[in-house]
């Protein structure tokens, strides 16, 4: 038991992990964090689309990779990550502390207020995209929508519980992201199901 300790001890010690600390640090410092919270959001909307794409190949429902429809995924994964980024911090400013009181507040206002919002931005971003006229992106949003709303009742109180009660601002949207994994593989099955 005392090798793998003393092990660890000499990898902890190592430039390597020391180089990554000094990474994590640099990100999710004030400076670089609104890049960082984008750059995650960017990547993880991209391989939610990416995951989606495979099943759909697998199962027979696209016959090849639409590599347009990643880079519009992604795209929306910065509209995403400049709207959380803004958000976590909007809220711990009116709602400072992490008193149960105010984590389930929290909660509720982003139930209420940011996913219709973020969802609206996410099918305005795509029409937009795809050159959808504005009538045609309401259309989807009235048609579409309510699919993700309900989705997002059923995973992110939970997760946002744990969000705001345990984890500093700064990992919040990283950790929205790694949740958000699998629901991002269903938004681009919601957004891109044929009628």
């Amino acid at each position: 038991m005392s090798m793998i300790r003393e092990a660890f001890k000499r990898l902890g010690r190592s430039a390597y992990v020391q180089k990554l600390r000094h990474v994590r640090r640099q990100a999710f410092s004030e400076r670089y964090l609104l890049f960082t919270n984008v750059t995650i959001s960017l990547t993880l909307s991209s391989v939610g689309d990416i995951l989606e794409q495979q099943y759909e190949r697998y199962a027979g429902y696209l016959d090849k990779w639409d590599r347009k429809r990643t880079v519009n995924m992604a795209i929306s994964g910065v509209t995403v990550g400049v709207i959380c980024h803004h958000w976590y911090k909007f809220l711990d400013q009116r709602m400072p502390g992490r008193t149960i009181k105010i984590v389930l507040q929290k909660v509720v206002l982003d139930q209420l207020i940011c996913s219709p919002f973020y969802i609206s931005m996410f099918f305005v971003t795509l029409g937009i995209l795809e050159n959808q006229s504005k009538d045609e992106i309401i259309a989807e949003i009235k048609n579409k929508a309510w699919r993700l709303y309900a989705a997002e009742w059923t995973v992110w109180p939970p997760a946002q519980i744990i969000n705001f009660y345990f984890l500093p601002n700064r990992y919040r949207v990283f950790y929205d992201n790694l949740i958000s994994l699998g629901y991002d593989v269903f938004t681009s099955k919601v957004k891109y199901q044929k009628p």
